[in-house]
C-alpha cells in the first residue's frame, strides 16, 4: 500500500464515473485505473448514504475474509471502512450530496487494501517550499491534528497502522491496509 499509490486516481477522477453502483474488474465505470495501477477486484461508488456505509463495510470485511486477513483484524476492517466512509458521506452531504462516494478494495497478496475517495475535503494544495503551509491547509480541510478538526481521523489513525491520508486539490483520499496471511496464497 504504502508508496505505491504515484497511479491512483484523483478524487474528481475517481467520483466521475455516475451514479452509485458496484464494478468488479480493472477499471472503475469512468475508465480510470484502479488505486496504484493494479487491478481491484472491487470499486464501489455509492451516493453520499448513511445506509450505504453497511454496505460497504459488509463488501470489504468479505474480501479481507476471503483474501486472508487474520480473524482477529476483521473488526478492524469493519470499523475502520465504516468510519473512513461515515467520514466521506457526511463531507458529501453538506458540500456535494449528489457526488458519489469511491471505495477501492485491493487484495493484494501481501496487503489487503482500501482506499476511500472524497471530493469535498480538497483545497488548495499547499507549495513544500512554504513554511507550514501543509500543516495549515491540513487543519483548515479537516486532515490536521488540531483540536476538534477531525474526529473521524483521529478514530482512524487509533484504529489503523497502515494509514495514509491524503490531501488533494479536488478531494481527499483515505488509504488503508492489513496484512494477509501467506498461508492463505501458499495452496
Amino acid at each position: 500500500m504504502t508508496g505505491a499509490h504515484a497511479d491512483s486516481p484523483t478524487p474528481e477522477e475517481a467520483v466521475s464515473g455516475g451514479p452509485a453502483a458496484a464494478e468488479a474488474g480493472t477499471e472503475d465505470p469512468a475508465g480510470h485505473p484502479p488505486p496504484g495501477g493494479a487491478p481491484a477486484p472491487v470499486v464501489l461508488r455509492f451516493a453520499p448514504l448513511p445506509e450505504h456505509v453497511r454496505t460497504a463495510r459488509l463488501v470489504a470485511v468479505a474480501l479481507a475474509r476471503r483474501v486472508g486477513v487474520e480473524d482477529g483484524l476483521l473488526d478492524e476492517v469493519r470499523l475502520a471502512v465504516g468510519e473512513a466512509c461515515s467520514r466521506a458521506v457526511g463531507l458529501h452531504r453538506s458540500a456535494a450530496p449528489h457526488v458519489p462516494i469511491v471505495v477501492h478494495l485491493n487484495d493484494g497478496r501481501e496487503r489487503f487494501g482500501v482506499e476511500v475517495v472524497d471530493a469535498v475535503s480538497g483545497g488548495p494544495v499547499p507549495k513544500p517550499e512554504e513554511d507550514g503551509a501543509a500543516e495549515r491547509a491540513a487543519a483548515d480541510s479537516g486532515f490536521g491534528e488540531d483540536g476538534g478538526a477531525d474526529m473521524g481521523l483521529a478514530v482512524l489513525r487509533g484504529l489503523v497502522d497502515d494509514l495514509e491520508v491524503e490531501l488533494t486539490a479536488g478531494g481527499g483520499v483515505i488509504r488503508m491496509g492489513w496484512p494477509v496471511s501467506a498461508r492463505h496464497w501458499a495452496g
